[in-house]
């Protein structure tokens, strides 16, 4: 018996450590994307349906009447309009769907012209014995580019640009995530000369566009600070020990690619990828001319890389069938990420089906007027947080939330400057958390990121934002700006 027992308790010890390496596991992005589709629908049989006028807003865009809303007849989602919610969300969101692809496209077919290995092999040995220092530099480029232009998908372009460079200087995928999407997030949310929130939100709440603009600074620089501490923290983590990232398997492949080669070889332009070099800097010229002067968007930008690809191709020496072998290469590599942007879409085309939308603005805004003094700007910065979630569209979101809010903060005492901030922080913080957020899931897709990842990345930097955010608006309230 004391042997069998004796047997029995060593079986037993042998399994214990089997039992302790099962760990909960996340669900699969998809699998989270599904479920709030799911409740997303479920809430349109017991929300009340209810609609705003619209009516003609700044620009040309539509606005909506806040004194208008009124309760309509039900209209929950059927289950045929349910199985339809992810296509017609791949629909809605065809253009970052397609920029997404075209961008992995691009690149793969650069990255076959040889021309990424070699810029990347001379940036890295310029910059291997003070890699860091290139974390405040692009982060200060991208942060004031967005602030001025106010266009946060350029991160879709800076990412598979500066990604084979930081593995090759030691660090992960993650630091080129990182330093695209916090950067631009940054000059978004702060916006001094921000077309697409502040001037958008100015106008919506009658205010001079862009006035205000030296506490926007303050807070630019401030956020834009907190942001770079935070990467090089985490970016010195993984230079001193790699296996510290969160993305070190991930990174297998990568590492391979990039740093072993960067450190071993000491690649020369051939006479074809000098000339190739000259051609795709000269579009890089043109992209920013168009995005700068002629409104260009994801449809221009995707048509231009486009023709870049294939120019500069042919110049460096690669065949037809090259170019089309490296495009599908990179379409393949950006497909699961793309495919999320429309999962992601299809959320609030499920509300909006049900018509829900409306009766959500109508209810958070009575909300936050129930809130009474110093909290009730804490409550308009967290019910924009909300609709961020709800609408993944900083223009989309002033042009629904603004004309509620921007009255309302003059019954409970918020100078309207005020709530723009409000709108323009909680905005900005939920851009990059929310799966909903079409560019950012394709953002990180680019980069090899999973969102689950990302949030433990993230999370610890969006209660500082969070709480930096807090302190500006509660500043701001106190001292009753106005601009």
């Amino acid at each position: 018996m004391e042997a069998e027992k004796g047997v029995k308790n060593a079986a037993f010890i042998n399994q214990k450590p089997q039992l302790e390496k099962k760990k909960l596991r996340m669900p699969h992005i998809y699998v989270i994307l599904f479920v709030l589709i799911i409740l997303a629908t479920a809430a349109t049989y017991f929300v009340p349906a209810g609609v705003y006028e619209r009516i003609p807003g700044p620009e040309g865009r539509t606005t909506i009447d806040p004194n208008s809303f009124d309760f309509v007849e039900a209209a929950p989602v059927s289950p045929v309009e349910f199985m339809m919610a992810v296509p017609k969300g791949l629909v809605a969101a065809s253009d970052i769907v397609f920029f997404t692809l075209i961008i992995g496209g691009i690149f793969a077919v650069i990255r076959k012209t040889g021309l990424i290995e070699i810029g990347v092999e001379k940036l890295a040995r310029t910059f291997a014995s003070n890699g860091i220092v290139l974390i405040p530099v692009l982060m200060t480029v991208f942060a004031i580019i967005c602030s001025l232009i106010g266009t946060q998908e350029l991160s879709l372009v800076y990412i598979p640009v500066i990604l084979p460079l930081f593995i090759a200087l030691g660090f992960d995928s993650m630091v080129a995530a990182a330093v695209a999407l916090v950067a631009t997030t940054a000059g978004f949310m702060t916006g001094f000369l921000n077309p697409i929130n502040t001037g958008l939100g100015q106008k919506i709440a009658g205010l001079p566009i862009y006035s205000g603009i030296e506490f926007r600074i303050a807070a630019f620089v401030v956020f834009v600070l907190a942001g770079m501490i935070y990467i090089m923290q985490y970016a010195k983590k993984v230079k001193k020990n790699p296996e510290a990232s969160l993305v070190y398997k991930d990174d297998h492949a990568k590492r391979n690619m990039y740093f072993n080669q960067s450190v071993s070889k000491r690649n020369e332009m051939n006479k074809k990828q000098k000339a190739a070099s000259f051609a795709l800097l000269s579009f890089f010229v043109l992209l920013v001319y168009g995005v700068l002067t002629q409104g260009w968007f994801m449809l221009e930008m995707a048509g231009l890389f486009i023709i870049m690809g294939v120019v500069v191709g042919l110049i460096a020496g690669l065949t037809l069938n090259d170019i089309c072998e490296a495009f599908n290469d990179g379409f393949r590599e950006v497909l699961v990420g793309a495919i999320i942007v429309g999962i992601a879409r299809a959320v609030s085309v499920v509300m909006e089906d049900g018509q829900i939308m409306d009766t959500i603005v109508h209810t958070l805004g009575t909300i936050v007027g129930e809130i009474p003094g110093t909290f009730s700007v804490i409550g308009m910065f967290i019910v924009q947080m909300l609709f961020s979630f709800l609408i993944p569209s900083g223009s989309g979101q002033a042009l629904v939330t603004m004309p509620i809010l921007a009255p309302l903060s003059d019954l409970i005492g918020v100078t309207r400057q005020t709530a723009v901030l409000a709108y323009q922080f909680g905005d900005g913080l939920g851009n990059i958390l929310f799966p909903t957020s079409g560019y950012f899931m394709a953002a990180l897709a680019l980069a090899g990121v999973s969102w689950q990842k990302w949030v433990r990345f993230y999370v610890p930097l969006f209660l500082i934002w969070f709480g930096l955010s807090a302190i500006f608006l509660i500043t701001a309230h106190f001292i009753q700006w106005n601009g």
